[in-house]
Parts: structure tokens; C-alpha cells; sequence
């Protein structure tokens, strides 16, 4: 089975910070544990024309992605999320070829 990774980048919406933050550590980052997409690689950006935040997600098979964004935690996580930021995508690639760098 090929393990996945999913790659996830945005920025923090102006004047949202502190809320997000709370939420990032509160509740998103045990939550993608919870369903089998935990983080192992978070990047911020201080300066630059990119995105503020670049996060990665361990993915062990396709099968882990599928029921993990189709529960009702993903849905709610991502839609919580989407308050917060803005810019957002997300893409999944092969974890072995990955090189997102």
C-alpha cells in the first residue's frame, strides 16, 4: 500500500490570529490525529509571496484518506478551519515522491 501525504497551505485571515491559534492547538491538530491524518510537518512563512502556512499530513493508505474526509470530524474541522483563513488548498501526493521542497 502506498502511503500518502497531504499537502495543505493558506493563510491566516487579518485579525483572526489568536482565534486561530487557539483552534490550531485546541482542536485541529488533536483532530486530524483522531481520524488517521496526523500532521508531521508544519511550515510557517514570515515573508515572501507564498503561503503563510504549509502543513503535511501523514496519510498511511488511501483507504485511511477516504473515511478520514468522509467523517463528519473532517467536515467539521475543515469548515471551522475555513473561518479562520483564507487561500486555502489542499493536494495529496505520493508520500515517496512527494518531494514538496
Amino acid at each position: 500500500m502506498a502511503r500518502l501525504k497531504m499537502i495543505m497551505t493558506w493563510d491566516i485571515r487579518p485579525g483572526r490570529e489568536q482565534k486561530y491559534s487557539e483552534f490550531i492547538n485546541d482542536r485541529l491538530a488533536p483532530g486530524l490525529v483522531e481520524i488517521g491524518l496526523p500532521p508531521s510537518d508544519v511550515f510557517y512563512t514570515a515573508y515572501g509571496p507564498v503561503p503563510q502556512i504549509m502543513a503535511v499530513l501523514e496519510i498511511p493508505d488511501a483507504d485511511t484518506l477516504r473515511r478520514a474526509i468522509r467523517s463528519q470530524q473532517w467536515a467539521d474541522l475543515k469548515r471551522d478551519l475555513l473561518n479562520l483563513i483564507e487561500n486555502y488548498e489542499e493536494r495529496v501526493v505520493d508520500a515517496e515522491s512527494s518531494g514538496y521542497f
